[in-house]
């Protein structure tokens, strides 16, 4: 009788396993078959740290959010990554390890064009789909057709940074003649303030002063005095995040007041770097990728800065994640929506559907265009003002210490000018 009764429960437990299964389909399908690996480098310590974490941060939302739907093509997924550790030489060592060792099925780009760019190699060789997240310019030479820029940069990268800084400067009455030119001796820099003559040429203003300096630079005081020597009437730095920190306090403690400066300052949108430099960074014009402003704002974002906000403290990142978590998400779901879409992992058909497609993202609508740079920039100049001493997260959280001054489409305001107008 005992056995009988045991075999009746099993039996029913059966019946209802079947059931639950047929009820939720999709989550019998994410608990079985092997998970789609999906492998990347990313900065989780060194100087690109603050905005590594929160890229990362934003991708582990969408690893959680793909897998409580059913994963992808009936499988769960699961994000294998390494700590390139801000520095470019560890970078092809990784993505080998990740493909030829670990043999994930695809691979994605890591945090940076510092980062991007060494990995690049790696990636043709083995003919792997490669979107790379605020990479500028990355492709201009390799010129590879499986390669797409998650970056909001635009046809025209290396200008894009600093177009909005120029065109505002542009504006004013009396119109800026002259200007500084300053860049971190790195790739990123480079380009972009290859961008910023390419903007000073078009809009008449000549070039005083010129320079690079090493990365390694921790003094900038001597810098801001040699700029300030020259005299220009507008400052445009390219700079990477301790840097642009550096850069700012020397500026201020120098008491240097230039009509306009800013422009392609990498750090400067990390919450951690704004709360440290306060009131200092009053009537700086800056470049910014995503702020809370209303226009900015699309299906699906509100609901992930919830979940990234409730998470971050937790995890020690950026509380607002308002810089790199949206976009560490928003290029992630790329590669998935187009995994969905060809209901493959195949590369060559991943890159023909994502290099075609316009895709639905936290940030609004992405389209990819020639280069796999996107067909129109998105990349907004933001005028930081009014904020005082003990300013901290909340300060951030909307809009009342920062302007949006290009593109029109999201313009908040217009600057104040020139720059001491608004210490």
């Amino acid at each position: 009788m005992y056995r009988l009764t045991l075999s009746f429960a099993r039996f029913v437990a059966g019946l209802l396993a079947v059931a639950a299964l047929s009820l939720f389909p999709h989550l019998a399908a994410a608990q079985s078959g092997n998970p789609i690996t999906i492998g990347f480098a990313m900065s989780l310590t060194g100087p690109l740290a603050a905005n590594g974490k929160q890229s990362l941060l934003g991708m582990q939302i969408w690893e959680e959010e793909i897998n409580a739907k059913g994963g992808l093509l009936g499988r769960p997924v699961k994000l294998v990554f390494y700590d390139d550790q801000t520095n470019p030489s560890t970078v092809p060592g990784i993505y080998t390890k990740l493909l030829d060792v670990d043999k994930v099925d695809l691979v994605i780009g890591p945090y940076a064009t510092n980062m991007i760019a060494p990995a690049m190699p790696v990636v043709m060789q083995k003919g792997k789909v490669f979107i790379g997240l605020f990479g500028l310019a990355v492709n201009t030479e390799f010129k590879y057709p499986k390669y797409f820029a998650m970056i909001p940069s635009g046809p025209d990268p290396k200008p894009s940074f600093t177009k909005g800084f120029f065109d505002v400067a542009a504006t004013q009455n009396p119109k800026p003649t002259t200007v500084a030119v300053v860049a971190a001796d790195a790739e990123f820099a480079n380009n972009a303030c290859e961008g910023a003559r390419t903007n000073a040429a078009k809009h008449g203003m000549r070039i005083v002063y010129d320079r690079r300096y090493p990365p390694a630079t921790t003094d900038f005081a001597p810098i801001v005095r040699a700029i300030q020597a020259a005299n220009p009437d507008i400052v445009a730095i390219c700079s990477y995040p301790l840097d642009s920190v550096g850069m700012v306090r020397a500026v201020n403690e120098l008491n240097y007041k230039p009509k306009m400066i800013g422009g392609a300052m990498v750090g400067l949108q990390a919450t951690v770097f704004k709360n440290q430099l306060g009131p200092l960074l009053n009537g700086w014009v800056n470049y910014e990728t995503w702020v809370p402003a209303k226009s900015m704002t699309f299906e699906g974002t509100d609901e992930f800065f919830k979940k990234y906000q409730a998470k971050a403290g937790a995890v020690g990142v950026d509380p607002l994640g308002y810089y790199l978590g949206g976009w560490g998400h928003a290029y992630i779901s790329v590669l998935g929506d187009a995994i969905k879409a060809t209901n493959s992992l195949d590369d060559n058909k991943l890159a023909e559907h994502i290099a075609k497609t316009e895709f639905k993202t936290i940030h609004g609508p992405i389209k990819f265009g020639p280069g796999g740079e996107w067909a129109q920039s998105g990349m907004l100049q933001v005028q930081y003002h009014s904020i005082k001493q003990g300013a901290n997260v909340e300060t951030w959280r909307g809009m009342d210490a920062q302007t949006v001054l290009t593109p029109d489409k999201y313009k908040t305001g217009t600057v104040i000018y020139p720059y001491e107008k608004a210490k």
